[in-house]
């Protein structure tokens, strides 16, 4: 069983600020990038879909309403979340599962999923914390499988404006390059690891990767 009083870092970073959390990602852009990659990954009726860190669920809402045939889960280890995720999947009228737990320690059996998706959560995780995820991600994909990964690039040198130059001062942030996030995918046993799109919200650089489970 997991453990439920592990440390993690919530949504909006201070558990107080959880209500401010949706309008401020609407305005900087981030469920527009959300959207752009559902709109790249296609998910298909019958498919068995889960998002990683899915917080307050508005990327699930969004996959179900894109594609209703798809069978969508949710998992984050904030409780006070998932609340608002499933009251936000109520007043959508559609049906997703949510769970409580943490990315690298998933409660699903190998090969349960045919997606999985991770949506601004990467850079929040420690390097050890990042290889397990990707490796419970691999182990819960089926062969042939898809990881779709959303995150902030860093880019210093490209960063304007306070917010963007405090959110790429950070430690973990500094290892979200091209060259890392690929490594590590290939390493945990990705085929085809790759950079797919790349666009710049207010807060900084953005870049969409995909890799395939074997």
């Amino acid at each position: 069983m997991q453990d439920a009083h592990r440390h993690f870092l919530p949504a909006a970073g201070r558990h107080f600020l959880l209500p401010l959390y949706d309008p401020l990602v609407r305005v900087l852009g981030a469920d527009r990038a959300r959207g752009a990659l559902l709109e790249q990954a296609n998910v298909r009726a019958g498919e068995r879909v889960l998002d990683l860190g899915c917080g307050t669920g508005t990327l699930v809402v969004q996959l179900k309403r894109r594609q209703p045939g798809a069978d969508v889960v949710g998992i984050d280890p904030d409780a006070n979340a998932l609340a608002r995720a499933r009251r936000k999947a109520r007043r959508a009228d559609v049906a997703v599962a949510f769970d409580r737990g943490f990315a690298d320690e998933l409660p699903y059996p190998d090969r349960a999923f045919d997606r999985v998706f991770s949506s601004f959560m990467f850079h929040h995780l420690g390097s050890s914390e990042r290889e397990a995820m990707l490796r419970e991600v691999r182990r819960v994909l089926k062969p042939g499988g898809l990881f779709h990964l959303l995150d902030f690039v860093h880019r210093p040198e490209n960063e304007r404006g306070l917010v963007a130059r405090l959110l790429h001062a950070s430690p973990t942030l500094k290892e979200n390059t091209d060259e890392l996030l690929l490594a590590r995918l290939t390493s945990a046993g990705f085929a085809d690891a790759r950079r797919v799109d790349a666009r710049k919200l207010l807060v900084g650089a953005v870049a969409y990767y995909r890799a395939t489970a074997v």
